[in-house]
């Protein structure tokens, strides 16, 4: 087998972001990464108040497609090792036909549209195969996207996952109007995220481990950090305080959308939803009795990665 056809190319195209990591898997079943990268898309922009992608989020992602199809071919990953995962948005709107004809035939793959409990599963597979040794049990891994959050709590062969229609992208256009909040529009949030918590059905008050992924998590953690960039090796595997990431919280909560945008880890495209998603990630951890949590890197795309190596 030459180098190349060894590679895998998973993508996962979120509410809010799309993503990328060609990598090679080990017969171990432990992830080589060769190249990680992500775009701000705003797939999600509107659908939870319209049912549908709009166009212009339609052409943004499909632009980050184009590149991401090129980045596939110049590492020669042959279309039956790339795998495109579509997440919330997809899932809930009315022309995701749309979508799905766009991807194919810009990168030769059929997309495959999540379902919740599926991406929850790939969540918990990829933030897991990276934990050495393994942690206590049972381990409670979430990932807060644009409009959705995956929460599943593990021990042993046991799973309990759900999704909620719950994320950054989602709650900002739904609650979040000022800049910043106002205090009513962030309790209106909180009770929001509250309601969805308590009908989970996922018993927290278990957890004996936290592991955050996805990006809200990670930009959180280079505020607690205070880091001076997006650093990736000095977050990944971070055991961070809940107090102080929840304190965190409140500080941006705080600050303007422009105010964040100056931070020097924020992304642009993520700077005017983190508060919402901020939120999320308090309510999580205000309900857990452990009083930190890690921070992983891998994440959903290295479950699918993974998937796809077997």
């Amino acid at each position: 087998m030459d180098a190349s056809s060894a590679l895998v190319a998973a993508v996962d195209c979120g509410t809010n972001s799309i993503k990328v990591l060609v990598g090679r898997v080990r017969d171990d079943g432990t992830l080589d990464v060769v190249l990680r990268d992500s775009e701000v898309v705003r797939l999600g922009q509107g659908v939870d108040a319209t049912g549908v992608l709009a166009e212009e989020a339609l052409e943004r992602t499909f632009a980050a497609v184009d590149d991401i199809a090129s980045t596939i071919r110049e590492h020669g990953v042959p279309p039956e090792r790339v795998r495109f995962c579509a997440t919330s948005a997809t899932r809930d709107a009315g022309n995701a036909a749309v979508f799905r004809e766009g991807v194919r035939r810009r990168l030769g793959v059929e997309p495959e549209v999540l379902s919740g409990e599926e991406e929850a599963a790939l969540v918990f597979a990829g933030a897991i195969a990276a934990q050495h040794p393994a942690p206590p049990e049972p381990v409670l891994v979430v990932d807060i996207g644009g409009g959705s959050t995956e929460l599943v709590l593990g021990e042993g062969a046991d799973r309990r996952a759900t999704s909620m229609d719950i994320g950054s992208v989602r709650l900002h256009e739904r609650h979040l109007l000022g800049d910043p909040p106002t205090r009513a529009e962030v309790a209106a949030c909180v009770a929001d995220i509250d309601r969805h918590l308590d009908d989970s059905r996922i018993p927290l008050d278990r957890t004996r481990t936290v592991i955050g992924t996805s990006g809200t998590i990670k930009t959180l953690a280079c505020g607690v950090l205070a880091l001076g960039s997006y650093d990736r090796e000095a977050f990944d595997h971070a055991v961070l305080s809940n107090d102080r990431t929840m304190s965190f919280v409140d500080r941006l909560l705080a600050m303007t959308a422009e105010q964040r945008r100056a931070l020097p880890y924020m992304h642009p495209g993520r700077a005017d939803v983190i508060g919402a998603g901020g939120l999320i990630w308090s309510r999580i951890l205000a309900r857990v009795p452990v009083p930190d949590h890690v921070v992983s890197e891998a994440d959903i795309l290295h479950g699918i990665a993974g998937a796809i190596g077997r």
